[in-house]
């Protein structure tokens, strides 16, 4: 079979290709989740190993190192470096993890499969953005979230089928996100660079100086970043904004069913299959953000969701426990899980930088707001145990209130305009000032 060529890797065809990785990236958080308990009765592990094992995973330390190397990697080499290997190195996690013996050799495959998917994050955003129309990048970065929020709708499933099998069945879905992932990085190999950092690299060589224009040397695209006081304040909103919401996500995303459990869902195939029903409304609110993304005000959207968010999880952790309760939590995290925190991020975090940076940067917020999940997954097991989904409960709303508050205040004013508008805006005066040209704005 002949390998997919440029032609059929542009455009839409580019952004799924890319989006796939978001699929089995997910999916290795939902595997990581569905198997853990199965995983901690095999091996003895304590409640403090398995958030060990949580919090040096794809969903925290592991995804944070992965994702600022990648982001780095990306900017200084290209976009398309980080498709050529980043699968490989996911696929020799998922299959450690599913040939795992002891605890050591699941928490190898555990840190390997974090790796891999920290790296491809920055990158993908990046990509998807870049290569987006201007009318349309809420669009295609929502595509992104799309398959990001398919991967644990359709692992969870296939969790719950295999649900009798018990550890065994653990071990299968990690040798289907192998598959998956093959078929992905094949697909892959096809997709052409970005225009937008070959541009900006040609643009940089022709000007003498280094694509970050900070001076004639090469720079460090790190280093690049942080010496423009123009990136601290995008830096600290992005941060903020996504941390508070992220450690409310991470821990659902890898203890949900711990969390089920605390309200009184006991039966591990019923909390698999509520979790399916929960990622099915993050996957048509996907939908819709995608489809009025670009046409609404974003300000009015993000607060939407946040507020969705904030009403399910009171509605969980104090309504009364029953099925209700659970039905009401699942429409109204999963709707918000759409359209919140984490598909506006993916846009602002892909409009504030410019091109030189772009993937440093959002491997810089990956990295930094994963990277403080680690301490929280590592006592989160430990912290429900002892407190209750009260205690926990309340502080993850309280997180909630901070992160769309943060939002409201803070939203850029952004849409409608393309990349090259955005970056001329805010970095022109610096160009200027260092007798460079302005950037080109290039019609959509």
């Amino acid at each position: 079979m002949a390998r997919l060529g440029r032609s059929s890797t542009t455009g839409w065809g580019a952004t799924v290709a890319v989006s796939m990785s978001n699929y089995i990236e997910a999916g290795s958080i939902i595997a990581i989740a569905t198997s853990l308990s199965a995983f901690q009765d095999a091996f003895g592990i304590s409640n403090l190993g398995v958030g060990l094992l949580a919090a040096l995973s794809s969903n925290a330390l592991g995804g944070a190192v992965g994702a600022i190397v990648g982001g780095v990697l990306a900017d200084r080499f290209g976009r398309k470096v980080i498709y050529t290997y980043d699968l490989l190195v996911y696929m020799v996690g998922v299959l450690l993890a599913a040939f795992a013996m002891d605890f050591t050799m699941l928490m190898l495959a555990f840190v390997i499969t974090g790796l891999a998917v920290g790296v491809g994050i920055p990158t993908s955003w990046t990509y998807i953005s870049e290569e987006a129309p201007t009318h349309a990048r809420a669009r295609r970065v929502g595509t992104a979230q799309l398959f990001w929020s398919v991967g644990p709708m359709l692992g969870y499933a296939l969790a719950a089928v295999l649900s009798p099998l018990g550890l065994l069945g653990g071990r299968i879905v990690f040798l289907v996100l192998f598959v998956v992932a093959g078929i992905a990085w094949w697909i892959r190999q096809g997709l052409p660079e970005s225009e937008a950092w070959v541009e900006s690299r040609a643009a940089a060589a022709a000007e003498g100086v280094d694509a970050s224009g900070a001076g004639e040397q090469p720079t460090f695209a790190l280093k690049a970043l942080f010496a423009d006081r123009l990136n601290y304040g995008p830096l600290a909103f992005l941060f903020a904004v996504y941390l508070l919401w992220n450690i409310v996500a991470g821990q659902a995303g890898i203890f949900m069913p711990r969390i089920y459990e605390a309200s009184g869902l006991t039966n591990e195939t019923e909390q698999f299959w509520l979790q399916v029903f929960l990622w099915g409304m993050t996957v048509a609110a996907t939908g819709l953000f995608m489809a009025i993304g670009d046409k609404v005000n974003r300000r009015v959207l993000f607060g939407v969701g946040a507020a969705l968010g904030i009403v399910g999880w009171i509605v969980l952790v104090y309504g009364p426990v029953g099925p209700v309760t659970l039905v009401a939590f699942a429409v109204l995290w999963g709707v918000s899980s759409g359209l919140g925190a984490q598909a506006f991020y993916a846009v602002w975090a892909s409009e504030l930088f410019p091109t030189s940076y772009r993937a440093s940067a959002q491997g810089v917020l990956t990295f930094a707001t994963r990277g403080l999940l680690s301490p929280v997954s590592l006592l989160f097991p430990t912290l429900l145990a002892v407190t209750g989904l009260h205690g926990v409960g309340t502080l993850l709303i309280a997180l909630l209130v901070g992160s769309m508050v943060i939002g409201l205040v803070f939203a850029p004013h952004t849409q409608g305009r393309s990349l090259e508008e955005i970056e001329a805006e805010r970095y022109g005066k610096a160009r200027a000032r260092a007798g460079l040209s302005p950037l080109p704005e290039k019609v959509a």
